[in-house]
């Protein structure tokens, strides 16, 4: 089961941040802070699957995007990095060549995309086609008005 997904920068700041099972608001800070500080201080060469307490840290790296996702011991670690690279293609798709930009000024849809793959910390859609529907569907009620 997916525990987190965070879209950090090269500087460690918190883009996006999902979580899929009840975390402390204020416990929130800390663990990012800790799970961004040890992905960023690895290599290119170093292992993308991490042990951390009580979970695995999957990350990913895109250009000044890092990409983590938090899982128990149920989960598959190649096919969560997969999952990286799925949702980073969908997110290319609907906003042609994404950037750290098209996140922070569309946050909705970025959500609404990842809402539409994982429900309750599952991986339930990986259509890129089916993803993107809802929000086609929003754009087009709203250049209808």
């Amino acid at each position: 089961m997916i525990k987190f997904f965070l879209m950090v920068n090269k500087q460690g700041q918190t883009r996006l941040s999902k979580y899929y099972e009840h975390v402390d608001i204020n416990k929130h800070t800390l663990l990012e802070t800790e799970v961004v500080k040890r992905c960023l201080s690895l290599s290119n060469e170093q292992c993308s699957f991490i042990e951390y307490k009580d979970f695995k840290l999957i990350h990913r790296q895109y250009a000044a995007l890092f990409i983590v996702v938090g899982v128990d011991d149920t989960e598959t670690e190649m096919a969560i990095y997969e999952f990286i690279h799925n949702s980073v293609e969908v997110l290319d798709e609907y906003f042609s060549r994404v950037s750290e930009l098209d996140k922070m000024f569309n946050l909705d849809k970025v959500h609404i995309i990842l809402e539409e793959m994982v429900l309750n910390g599952c991986i339930v859609e990986t259509n890129r086609e089916r993803i993107l529907a809802p929000l086609l569907i929003l754009y087009c009620a709203d250049s209808d008005l």
